[in-house]
């Protein structure tokens, strides 16, 4: 028997537990910050995370972060039909990715699960951690592709609240290259994850690509920032995270926020 999700709730579970329980078009977009691959040895190998050639010091070493090549792939062909599946045809699904992941994301949702894409908006890090390896050039971007939830042919009507974009923008068409700094330690306050988007980014993406009062998923909700950013702008929402701390400090994060005037 399949239930509606509760909108403005915290689910602690794996999302692949609990979506395929939800009825078919429960909820209206996904903006979703998914496990990068990285700690599986996307980095440097033979360690178990992300390391740097000439220093002792591993980056990422998240064990919700580490799959073996083939289960990565299997991995994100699930949650990704999945959340196919949750959200209403013409959907917006927005998905966060590094040069770990997002050439694979792209691939699965364009080529195995035949949506349209939009844009990939490029995020900017003037801030960015220095490259400590000398060895490549000093990663400075993260992307997010848009993606429409239907395929290229039948894509119609989905939302995009261009003037509000441009009034963001200072009165200029928006373009897909984004610029924020790293999360601020004061968005840090109540607990960190080693992925935690800005505040301020996920806002732009929320007021542009829904409208108040729909019901936004992030099946990775980590430290609770889409439910923040959807709370401050009208929007309802929906988190799943499998760990404990982490629905913690986004439980924390929320009241905190509340709390505030």
């Amino acid at each position: 028997m399949t239930e509606h999700p509760q909108p403005n709730t915290i689910i602690e579970d794996d999302c692949l537990d609990v979506m395929p329980a939800w009825p078919d078009a429960c909820v209206d977009h996904c903006i979703a910050d998914p496990p990068f691959g990285i700690s599986s040895g996307s980095g440097r190998r033979g360690k178990k995370g992300l390391g740097w050639a000439f220093s002792s010091h591993v980056t990422m070493q998240e064990t919700w972060d580490r799959f073996s090549h083939d289960d990565f792939f299997q991995f994100n062909v699930r949650w990704l039909s999945e959340v196919c599946r949750v959200v209403k045809p013409n959907g917006n699904i927005l998905v966060f990715g590094t040069f770990h992941n997002i050439y694979q994301l792209g691939f699965i949702l364009q080529s195995v699960l035949n949506r349209r894409i939009l844009n990939s908006i490029v995020w900017f890090k003037p801030n960015a951690q220095p490259n400590i390896t000398a060895r490549t050039l000093t990663e400075s971007t993260e992307q997010i592709i848009w993606a429409v939830n239907d395929t290229p042919e039948r894509a119609k009507k989905w939302t995009f609240n261009y003037w509000d974009a441009k009034e963001l923008a200072g009165g200029r068409q928006m373009r897909n290259l984004w610029e924020f700094g790293v999360t601020p330690k004061s968005e840090r306050g109540n607990g960190k994850h080693p992925s935690q988007k800005p505040l301020a980014l996920v806002e732009r993406l929320v007021l542009v690509a829904s409208k108040p009062d729909e019901l936004l998923l992030d099946p990775f909700g980590g430290t609770g920032t889409l439910a923040v950013a959807a709370r401050k702008h009208g929007r309802r929402w929906l988190l799943i995270e499998s760990e404990s701390g982490y629905v913690e400090v986004a439980r924390r994060r929320l009241e905190r926020e509340s709390a505030e005037p």
